[in-house]
């Protein structure tokens, strides 16, 4: 056994067997790497990942090929969700030189700690281009026993490259409403218009997108944004890609109809989908976007719900050795479980004795994309069928909880709880809440990056995206149950945000602290990838905790970094949704409205909570320190906008008037 056995990461201790001698990432590593005078390899991966098992299958469990590795060099293992700092910057370093990224993810590193080779995935054998992953590790021996000097020089050049930031020197942009409409022209310009999505295969759900022609629509009334969003909302629904068992989607479709996924299932993409499945629901009115809204929720809160109240990361795309075992059905199998309803059943799902992967048929309902509710009998078999898949063999549980992801959900969450009237819900994300500040701050107030229920906390300082993202869920969080205790938790992780993560000299926030052990580079996160970057997370937690406590330091903050990076968002959309609808947050042509009500009044809040507002920010129940609630009267609603109060209103009618010439269209 070597040293991950004790890990918070389920990833790294699925390795803790293994007969090479890993090193979890740390400074141990490296001081061995250069007491024996050898490079470090580094292996870089996460617990989902298909072929991350496959290579650790072939080469790390092979005692021949673990041989090599420790006699060669200090191994390094490190699950790429718990330390995105150090997957960022090698990755960099990797695509540098290959042109191409991904995991698992192998890098060569001197002993303090710069790339000088890498790769992805390497075989046993060579094969497809690739060479045998022992013939590698042997020429790089060769190269660093015989050319240590040209490693040398060309590790010290490629690092130098990394971290470079690539919003310096660029315009400052101004958040116009005329801009987004451009930036959401160019998004619906690579619309698929039959399938839904952008681009062709594979196809990422790209949630943040989505969400950000939905603001449009609502702003401008658009069709077009409309007609891409839903297109793309109900293809998904309808695919493969979601599973209609068990509720959540997996990762992407490996195909531009949405029908074969891989077949992994992670928290931070069913966070954003349960929020733009929600807003669909909210702006249309159709029911089969709730029904998608209460089926995630549903796996999130059953499948994924840890002790404490935490939320694990994701299961794995194999069970049994194979991908997509779990999900996979045949006729026969379908037919035994649901007797006379068979042939209706079997149509619905899409179900041949031919299938639709490897002998074997993912359920989809592709055929009836806008009409997704289901039919009676079709609702009794699925859940008998959800029954009996639970009774085989499910794919791994990664369990670890991670705080920005954890944080995610809660935002999504508790705008669900409000939305869809779910008190039982937004009990949930309280208790998610508690479990975040209770078991992922340090006792001096620091926050961490995971939690396992085995191993507690782990030593991870917590990352820029983390805080980002816990800014913006206790704000949520406030303004779903009225609580002040959110609130402040919202101010003190903002504080600590722009303390440790705040570059002065540039803006925009570093992913590291300030407080962090250094690497080779300091990166920062701008474009969004499969989560939101962390410097858009924080433009929409920080405007928004600005509107409900005045404070125009959270405000500033967010201005910076939307004009620091809006002009690569206007120009890329794709890349960077989150910060276009952090940007829409800020137009011009429209400004975040201020909503008090005190005392109770439970009409009056009904009242803002009728429609989707994005640009409303709620206030009520316990008071907070902020010029919102100075000298309010009781039982009344206040609306705000730029520093001026409507007259309060005391009924129903009066308030809906005074938002009605706020809202959009």
């Amino acid at each position: 056994m070597n040293r991950l056995a004790q890990q918070t990461s389920p990833y790294l201790r699925q390795h803790a067997d293994n007969p090479v001698d890993w090193y979890p990432w740390g400074p141990e590593a490296f001081d061995e790497a250069r007491r024996r005078g050898v490079p470090v390899l580094l292996s870089v991966g996460y617990s989902a990942c298909h072929w991350c098992h496959v290579m650790a299958h072939e080469s790390f469990e092979d005692p021949a090929t673990a041989a090599v590795l420790n006699d060669l060099f200090v191994n390094v293992k490190v699950d790429r969700e718990e330390w995105p700092d150090v997957d960022a910057v090698y990755l960099e370093a990797v695509q540098a030189q290959t042109g191409h990224g991904g995991w698992p993810m192998t890098v060569f590193l001197t002993p303090d700690g710069k790339p000088f080779y890498g790769g992805t995935y390497y075989p046993p054998q060579a094969r497809h281009g690739l060479p045998a992953f022992v013939e590698l590790c042997r020429a790089i021996h060769d190269a660093w026993t015989n050319r240590r000097d040209e490693i040398d020089a060309h590790a010290t050049e490629l690092a130098a490259s990394l971290g470079r930031d690539i919003a310096v020197g660029i315009p400052a942009a101004e958040a116009s409403g005329a801009a987004l409409d451009e930036a959401a022209d160019r998004l619906v310009a690579r619309f698929d218009p039959e399938w839904g999505g952008f681009g062709g295969a594979p196809k990422f759900p790209q949630a943040m997108a989505l969400d950000f022609l939905l603001r449009r629509h609502v702003r401008t009334g658009s069709p077009t944004a409309l007609d891409a969003v839903c297109t793309t909302l109900d293809a998904m629904a309808a695919g493969g890609i979601y599973d209609h068992l068990g509720g959540g989607f997996a990762r992407y479709s490996t195909d531009r109809e949405w029908l074969v996924p891989h077949f992994e299932k992670m928290l931070y993409d069913n966070a954003l989908l349960v929020r733009v499945y929600l807003h669909a629901w909210q702006v249309t009115g159709e029911a089969r976007y709730r029904q998608v809204v209460e089926e995630t929720v549903g796996y999130v809160l059953g499948r994924l719900a840890r002790p404490g109240g935490g939320w694990a990361s994701a299961e794995d795309a194999d069970s049994e050795g194979e991908e997509g075992r779990f999900y996979v059905w045949s006729a026969a199998e379908i037919a035994e479980v649901v007797g006379d309803d068979a042939d209706e059943v079997l149509a619905w799902f899409g179900v041949t004795e031919a299938g639709n992967f490897e002998g074997h048929t993912i359920l989809n309902c592709r055929h009836h994309r806008r009409d997704l509710l289901r039919p009676a009998a079709v609702e009794v078999a699925r859940q008998r069928l959800s029954s009996v898949r639970d009774e085989r063999v499910r794919p791994g549980l990664d369990d670890k909880c991670l705080t920005e992801w954890n944080a995610l959900m809660l935002s999504s969450l508790a705008e669900a709880a409000v939305a869809l009237r779910r008190d039982d819900w937004l009990d949930a994300a309280r208790v998610n809440g508690t479990f975040l500040l209770s078991q992922l701050r340090r006792a001096d107030g620091r926050w961490l990056r995971s939690w396992q229920s085995e191993s507690g906390p782990s030593s991870v300082p917590a990352f820029a995206a983390d805080h980002a993202a816990l800014v913006d869920a206790f704000v949520r969080l406030g303004e779903a149950g009225g609580e002040a205790r959110w609130i402040e938790a919202a101010r003190d992780t903002a504080d600590a945000l722009l303390f440790l993560f705040w570059d002065d000299a540039t803006g925009g926030l570093f992913t590291t602290g300030r407080d962090a052990e250094a690497l080779v580079a300091r990166p920062k996160e701008i474009m969004d990838n499969a989560v939101p970057a962390a410097d858009s997370t924080a433009a929409i937690g920080l405007r928004r905790l600005a509107a409900l406590t005045g404070e125009d330091r959270y405000r500033a903050a967010a201005d910076a970094i939307v004009a620091r990076t809006g002009s690569l968002a206007l120009e890329h959309p794709s890349g960077f949704g989150q910060l276009l609808v952090a940007m829409d947050l800020a137009a011009d042509d429209r400004p975040l409205t201020e909503v008090v009500v005190t005392g109770d009044r439970p009409d009056l809040l009904e009242v803002v909570r009728s429609r989707w507002r994005p640009q409303v920010v709620l206030a009520w129940g316990e008071p907070f320190a902020s010029p919102l609630w100075s000298q309010r009267a009781p039982g009344l609603a206040y609306v705000c906008e730029g520093g001026t109060c409507r007259m309060p209103a005391g009924d129903p009618d009066t308030l809906a008037a005074h938002l009605a010439s706020r809202d959009l269209h």
